[in-house]
């Protein structure tokens, strides 16, 4: 048990590079999952590590490199080869700041006390960030011949611009804790509830949206809760 968060920390990293390696063999609905998956082992190794009494400053780090290249590099790569390609300048600037915003959103966390992050986090996660361009590319891939149009390669560009933004502000979002806080007793009802509603879209083949809408959702309502718990 000591190390087990550590293990799942490498496996998130395991899965970053799979994705990675997919997106370099063209197989870019596994390329996504890849991320998705980082996205499931990064909540699960913090909640192991406390509930064990394993957190250490190794882990810390460990896990802020690993969600660099998990959050920052393979949805960045996926993205940029999927999309377009061939060599867009455009591109590969705007993408070039989402990594310098991901990597700059990692760093600043591991320097913000944590007594000032009881219940959330500053700027968007880039768990989330990472989740969301991914769950972007399995819609597209689920609506064949949209991927490569100019509309769809230009929303792109403004999905990255905004959640580059977004991490590097000082907008608050719900961490693990604080969500438990908003849901309490009915937290287990939640889980099921997304379980099945994931369930049902991958049976319905349309697990991309449901995916990107889960992540939406967080992404819109998370500071709107924080502000309304103040408030209370």
């Amino acid at each position: 048990m000591k190390y087990l968060a550590n293990i799942l920390t490498i496996f998130s990293l395991a899965c970053a590079f799979a994705s990675l390696i997919f997106s370099l063999e063209e197989h870019y609905t596994f390329a996504a999952w890849g991320i998705i998956l980082s996205v499931i082992t990064d909540g699960l190794d913090g909640q192991i590590a406390k509930r064990t009494r394993t957190t250490s400053d190794f882990g810390k780090e460990l896990d802020s490199l690993v969600d660099a290249i998990a959050f920052g590099i393979a949805p960045s790569v996926l993205g940029y080869i999927f999309i377009y390609r061939d060599f867009y300048i455009s591109a590969v600037l705007v993408l070039f700041l989402y990594l310098v915003c991901s990597v700059m959103r990692l760093a600043r966390y591991n320097l913000t006390p944590k007594g000032k992050m009881v219940n959330y986090f500053y700027g968007l996660p880039t768990t989330v960030s990472g989740g969301v361009l991914a769950s972007f590319i399995l819609i597209c891939r689920r609506m064949q011949g949209i991927a490569f149009s100019r509309s769809v390669q230009v929303l792109f560009i403004t999905v990255v611009l905004v959640l580059a933004f977004l991490m590097v502000s000082r907008t608050r979002y719900l961490n693990i804790d604080g969500i438990k806080q908003v849901f309490g007793k009915r937290l287990r009802l939640a889980s099921v509830s997304v379980i099945i509603l994931l369930t049902l879209s991958a049976f319905l083949r349309k697990i991309g949206i449901a995916t990107f809408m889960l992540f939406g959702v967080y992404l819109v309502f998370s500071p709107l809760i924080i502000k309304k718990l103040e408030s209370e």
